[in-house]
C-alpha cells in the first residue's frame, strides 16, 4: 500500500529552525510529485511548497518564500523540509502528500496524505 509519513516536528522557539520528512513507501518515487501542507485550529489547509523527483520546486505560500528549502532524496524516497525564522503563525499541523503528475498548479489535488507531524512555535 502507498503510504506517507512524517516526522521532525516539534517545539521550536521563534526564530528557530526545523527539517520535517516525509517518507514514502509502497511505490517508487519516480514519477510523483511531492507537497508539503499545513493546517491550524480553526483555519484552512495551505499549502507550503510541492518537488517533482527532477528536484523541480513549486511554492505555494508567500509567506515562507526565503524560509524554506524543500530536497529530495528519490533513492530513500524523502522528501525534506526545512523551515527557518520560525514564528508562532507557523504553528500547524503540516501534511505530505504525493500526486503521480507535476505539482497541481491549486496545491490541492493529491492521491495520498500522511498523518501529519505537528509543529508549534512559542516562546
Amino acid at each position: 500500500q502507498k503510504r506517507l509519513a512524517e516526522s521532525g516536528g516539534g517545539l521550536v522557539k521563534p526564530g528557530g529552525s526545523l527539517n520535517l520528512d516525509c517518507e514514502g513507501s509502497g511505490f517508487k518515487s519516480d514519477g510523483y510529485a511531492i507537497g508539503w501542507f499545513r493546517q491550524a485550529p480553526g483555519k484552512e489547509r495551505e499549502g507550503v511548497a510541492c518537488i517533482l523527483d527532477n528536484g523541480a520546486v513549486t511554492i505555494y505560500a508567500d509567506s515562507v518564500k526565503g524560509r524554506i528549502a524543500i530536497t529530495r532524496e528519490n533513492l530513500k524516497n524523502i522528501v525534506d523540509l526545512r523551515i527557518s525564522k520560525l514564528q508562532p503563525e507557523d504553528t500547524a499541523l503540516y501534511h505530505c502528500a504525493a500526486v503521480y503528475s507535476d505539482c497541481p498548479g491549486d496545491g490541492l489535488t493529491w492521491d495520498f496524505w500522511g498523518q501529519g507531524t505537528q509543529v508549534t512555535v512559542s516562546s
